[in-house]
């Protein structure tokens, strides 16, 4: 991975905490620098950035506040994943973390030849997030 590839990853992470990129933004920005995806992981505030050869960079992300809760609540993160998408008044990239984690998901992966996204419970139950197609 180069200094550039470090960098850009560093900004797309910083642009979600700031809510001044979106994610389409994101996912744009990744897949131009060559990147195949991400996965972000609430219990270790943790990121961390992959390339198509096995490369990665880990990088300390803003820790949730909200315990990843031990159920489960697939309905309630979907809700959360409308409002990002969406973008509704008062949408936050923290807010939407934090309702992740109060409804169960304590990690989630960003796949984007498979146009997708995984989130994880606790109890390694999921949901299958597909990107809206544009």
């Amino acid at each position: 991975m180069n200094e550039r590839q470090r960098m850009i990853a560093r900004a797309c992470l910083e642009g979600a905490d700031r809510n001044s990129m979106t994610f389409p933004q994101i996912v744009g920005t990744l897949i131009d620098a060559g990147f195949e995806g991400y996965a972000v992981d609430f219990r270790r505030a943790t990121a961390t950035y992959h390339l198509p050869d096995g490369d990665s960079l880990e990088l300390p992300a803003r820790a949730v506040s909200t315990p990843v809760a031990p159920a489960f609540d697939a309905a309630r993160l979907q809700a959360a994943i409308r409002d990002a998408q969406q973008l509704v008044p008062g949408y936050s990239y923290r807010g939407f973390c934090e309702t992740a984690a109060s409804a169960g998901c304590a990690a989630y992966i960003v796949s984007f030849s498979g146009r997708r996204a995984l989130y994880i419970g606790r109890d390694a139950e999921i949901h299958v997030e597909r990107f809206p197609d544009q």
